[in-house]
């Protein structure tokens, strides 16, 4: 497949033009040439030396990454920027990164692979930021409770042996959640409106334990890295169904 209907698909889907004035992030193509025959796309978290060159050692066309290398322009490729650029470059590996766009899709998003896990119901759009939102909330079918909860993150996801930390304001049952992956306890607020018991993400903030301890509301701090996998191995997914080879990079961080 070429290079440039690749990224046209991914384009299409997850809607990339429309986060062009809400994201830092240059979501798209960010490295590679207008025409580039792929068959294997390699697929990471994070786009770093080390899964650039993991997928370099595994013959990958094109990586395709959440996190990328570009937020808000790149003034000069020397230091990091280059030891993560120079890789792509000479071993040929194209890179695209869907950030935001990839946290919001309701199917193949981060969050939506979070509700899918916990097997929420009723769900709808969460997490505003501009005129896109960034998550989602749902119900689960029975009232969860905490410990359980907890533990079923602690089991499901990849944390690096890190733990899921929880500050447990909220109902001794959890039935109402909103989720937004990686860091999102700026959504607190909206949570509380939405009467929830419970807000999912990734990592938290200093202020975020006062105000959920205040608003009686359980957050629970599952990881950022974590909390980003789903949304890359689903896209993952579609380039199988679209007939590429593919590899996963799992370069968890704890964090």
């Amino acid at each position: 497949m070429d290079l440039a209907e690749l990224t046209a698909r991914y384009d299409d889907e997850l809607r990339t033009s429309d986060f062009a004035d809400v994201d830092a992030s240059a979501n798209g193509l960010q490295v590679g040439p207008a025409h580039y025959e792929v068959e294997t796309v390699a697929f990471a978290v994070d786009a770093a030396e080390q899964t650039v060159e993991a997928a370099a050692e595994r013959g990958a066309d094109a990586l395709v990454t959440h996190h990328g290398l570009s937020w808000g322009g790149i003034e000069r490729v020397t230091g990091r920027q280059y030891d993560r650029i120079a890789p792509l470059i000479e071993n040929d590996v194209a890179l695209y990164v869907s950030h935001l766009p990839l946290d919001a899709h309701p199917e193949l998003g981060n969050a939506a692979g979070l509700a899918d896990l916990l097997g929420l119901e009723d769900r709808a759009a969460f997490g505003e930021m501009g005129p896109e939102h960034v998550g989602q909330r749902g119900r689960a079918p029975d009232p969860i409770p905490t410990d359980r909860l907890r533990e079923t993150l602690e089991t499901e996801l990849d944390h690096f042996g890190q733990g899921v930390r929880v500050l447990d304001f909220g109902p001794e049952r959890i039935e109402d959640v909103a989720i937004v992956t990686g860091s999102g306890v700026d959504w607190l607020d909206e949570a509380v409106e939405n009467d929830v018991d419970a807000l999912i993400t990734g990592e938290g903030k200093q202020k975020a334990y006062h105000e959920a301890r205040e608003a009686g509301l359980t957050v629970f701090l599952a990881g950022h890295y974590a909390t980003e996998t789903f949304g890359v191995q689903s896209l993952r997914t579609l380039a199988e169904e679209w007939g590429l080879e593919t590899t996963y990079v799992d370069a968890p961080t704890g964090l």
